[in-house]
């Protein structure tokens, strides 16, 4: 039996609704094989190593306290190249100490929150959002990605401060919506502290530890690297597969 114009188009809406992320989980488990099989966390570490020797080293503490400043302000910049490469300098040099890089880095991200903070408070609402619509392009900043740390903010409260600081994306943002509705400033400070030390700790502890012996780690990786594959699928598939239950059909759709 042929099936009608309407089956069909409802045929291919549903294979585009499921398919298109099943492809993309299937890319990314082939991706997560590829890197492990590749000894891809060796040349992790040598860049790691690179960026710790090159950059870090010259910038000292005042520039890790400054990019982290940097970072947790709405200005794009990753922390992930920042407290690593700092902590596997702790693990090498004299001159460095790894608790000095968690504290300092912390302090940078808790000053660039206030700096949020206070912006947010003084600009107000619909000032803020306005200029997030002109210039929020020019630093991956968008209307939409600000209602969602507001939406957080309104749903969870003032202990959104601390877990968003461990969302990517949103950890830059939390302290708008935290300054607007004129958060108590000391518990703003423990929270934000608290969230951004947490962050910042397992980053520093993942760096010092990552450069230790990363053949060894290369080498363990492989071995298990379809439990880790699989592992990932199963995380990342079950999270796309919340947000499209969570989605109307398209064929549902008015």
């Amino acid at each position: 039996m042929q099936a009608t114009p309407v089956a069909r188009t409802q045929l291919w809406k549903a294979l585009w609704f499921w398919g298109l992320p099943l492809a993309g989980l299937a890319l990314v488990g082939a991706a997560l094989a590829w890197a492990i099989r590749s000894d891809a966390v060796v040349w992790l570490a040598q860049a790691n190593a690179w960026i710790a020797d090159t950059v870090i080293a010259r910038l000292g503490y005042f520039g890790v306290f400054l990019l982290m400043f940097i970072e947790s302000s709405f200005i794009p910049f990753p922390s992930e190249i920042v407290i690593p490469p700092a902590a596997d300098l702790a693990r090498r040099s004299a001159e460095w100490n790894l608790a000095a890089v968690i504290g300092v880095g912390t302090l940078g991200s808790l000053a660039g929150a206030l700096f949020n903070y206070y912006l947010a408070l003084y600009l107000g609402r619909p000032m803020l959002i306005g200029l997030i619509h002109r210039y929020g392009r020019y630093f991956r900043l968008s209307i939409a990605g600000y209602e969602a740390a507001e939406s957080l903010f309104a749903r969870h409260g003032d202990i959104s401060t601390f877990t968003g600081r461990l969302i990517p994306a949103i950890r830059q943002i939390i302290s708008l919506p935290a300054g607007l509705a004129r958060m108590n400033l000391l518990r703003f400070c423990l929270l934000t502290s608290a969230g951004a030390g947490l962050w910042v700790a397992v980053l520093a502890f993942a760096g010092y530890w990552f450069g230790a012996d990363p053949q060894r780690l290369a080498e363990v990786l492989r071995e298990y690297s379809h439990w880790l594959v699989a592992a990932a699928l199963v995380l990342i598939g079950g999270y796309l597969l919340r947000l499209r239950l969570r989605r109307p059909r398209p064929a549902e759709r008015p």
